[in-house]
């Protein structure tokens, strides 16, 4: 497996069309990041459920998830499944993070997601976020559109157990749905370890990516 590493970043974005998006995404990989590096700044934008329970457990959920980070969460209020007639509200929120930080990475969901407020909201990263390394994570869902998948973060099994205790605590909203379980968060982690020789991992679409080969 080739290991390519990112330097140790100061700051990262993490953006999510609803809440528990980048927790279910990215929420190992948040952990690690946090436990490592100690006052990382994460800026972190959800566009939807802003003023409701959703935000309650929105900003509990990403306070656990970065633990010891210069955390700062905004939670807009746009219609969920309704953000591409949204278009000019989510650019203007994505603009505005742009122009408050500049991270040496960027968690957001993939481009080729199926469902159109991810898919909408991995479309506008690049046109504000124009020379910053992008990692696309992925979220199972009944769409069935997880697919090859090209970086992987390894996570502990620590790590990988805490991410679903977490994801069960503070989302109490979803319990309800029929793939919020353990089994689910925790298979798709092992599936992508098998992939990259790790017990569990993280995986993530790399749509462009500059390299420095000559040190």
């Amino acid at each position: 497996m080739i290991r390519l590493g990112a330097g140790s970043p100061d700051a990262i974005v993490a953006v999510g069309a609803h809440c528990d998006d980048i927790a279910i995404g990215a929420g190992g990989t948040l952990l690690a990041l946090c436990l490592a590096r100690p006052g990382l700044r994460v800026d972190a934008l959800v566009l939807s459920g802003g003023g409701t329970e959703r935000e309650q457990e929105e900003r509990a959920a990403l306070a656990a998830f970065c633990p010891g980070a210069d955390l700062r969460l905004t939670v807009l209020k746009l219609p969920d499944g309704r953000m591409p007639v949204h278009w000019d509200e989510a650019k203007a929120a994505v603009e505005e993070l742009r122009a408050r930080t500049d991270p040496d990475l960027i968690l957001a969901p993939r481009a080729d997601d199926a469902h159109q407020d991810h898919r909408g909201l991995a479309q506008l990263i690049p046109t504000a976020f124009r020379d910053h390394l992008v990692l696309g994570y992925e979220i199972v869902k009944w769409d069935g559109d997880l697919g090859r998948m090209t970086a992987y973060q390894p996570l502990s099994t620590e790590v990988a157990d805490e991410k679903v205790r977490l994801l069960q605590e503070h989302y109490a909203s979803q319990r309800h749905r029929p793939w919020y379980d353990r089994e689910a968060f925790l298979g798709l982690a092992r599936i992508r370890g098998i992939e990259c020789h790790e017990r569990y991992a993280e995986a993530f679409a790399v749509t462009k990516l500059k390299l420095n080969l000559g040190g």
